[in-house]
């Protein structure tokens, strides 16, 4: 299922020889996620990210009494995996669950840091989305702090437009830090001045 346009997807903004998309093919693994499946669990090894051709995941944390915090969620072209687990080498403390059909590509960190080194163009595209991560990171950080759960719900429309009837509504109160009704009253406000 794997081809060049896949590379030519990922790597849009890279000027890459064949060889060098011939090399980083090799080391790219295509899969399937049905709606429902986890793709990574809490206390388990992590060795690979993934890139989202289509669909839609979720990132959350399960904590103690069982209340899940969802860190993020991914969407075609966005990079997805329990970072503090890959880069801190630590058992995952996120679970990545599939929440509507999904094809991705897997690379696992062994074979990212070989193409690293064979493919120097690689090292400046994944600093550069390593950066707009952190910024998104500390955005979200700040608005939390700073912004009201409906300045941030509209903040979540903005980032994940036409998701939203795809996505339940504890997973977006969830991310929002907010509980349902919340949400619910929320929502009314908006569609009431609407």
């Amino acid at each position: 299922m794997l081809s060049e346009i896949i590379v030519n997807t990922i790597f849009k903004t890279l000027d890459l020889k064949q060889t060098e998309k011939d090399n980083i093919l090799s080391k790219l693994v295509y899969i399937q996620v049905k709606k429902g499946e986890l793709l990574l669990t809490q206390n388990h090894d992590v060795k690979d990210q993934f890139f989202v051709l289509n669909g839609c995941l979720r990132t959350y944390h399960l904590d103690d009494s069982g209340k899940e915090h969802t860190l993020q969620f991914a969407i075609k072209d966005w990079w997805i995996s329990d970072y503090i687990a890959l880069w801190a080498n630590r058992k995952s403390v996120l679970n990545v669950a599939c929440i509507q059909d999904a094809e991705l590509v897997k690379i696992s960190q062994q074979d990212l840091d070989q193409l690293f080194s064979e493919v120097p163009k690689l090292n400046a595209f994944f600093r550069l989305k390593l950066q707009n991560a952190f910024v998104r990171q500390e955005k979200r950080i700040l608005a939390n702090l700073t912004k009201t759960a409906k300045e941030r719900y509209l903040d979540f429309l903005k980032v994940y437009p036409d998701f939203e009837k795809h996505i339940k509504n504890f997973h977006i109160a969830s991310y929002l830090g907010i509980t349902t009704e919340s949400l619910s009253r929320i929502r009314k406000e908006i569609s009431l001045k609407a």
